[in-house]
């Protein structure tokens, strides 16, 4: 991702899919699915006098519900967040 360089704290995400869901046969449409709270962090930025960067590209994490902005570049979604609104690393 060599478009896109978070500045500061931030951090660049890409959400995991959401899982698709059906109920009683059912298809659930992607409007209705739960928004993903897991993703692959892409590219960080060089951290602030006061934050130490400790996210890297590759972490796998997970964010709050309602955490970053969202952005669409070439047909993909994006998050752009800082790094205080990621919950943990999934190791």
């Amino acid at each position: 991702m060599s478009k896109i360089q978070p500045l500061a704290d931030r951090v660049l995400i890409k959400p995991a899919a959401a899982e698709e869901k059906t109920v009683g046969g059912i298809i659930i449409p992607d409007s209705a699915k739960e928004k993903p709270l897991r993703g692959e962090v892409l590219a960080v930025g060089n951290g602030t006098k006061d934050e130490e960067m400790v996210l890297k590209a590759g972490d796998q994490v997970l964010y709050g519900k309602y955490a970053g902005t969202e952005l669409e570049l070439d047909g993909e979604k994006y998050l752009i967040m800082r790094q205080s609104d990621v919950l943990a690393i999934v190791k």
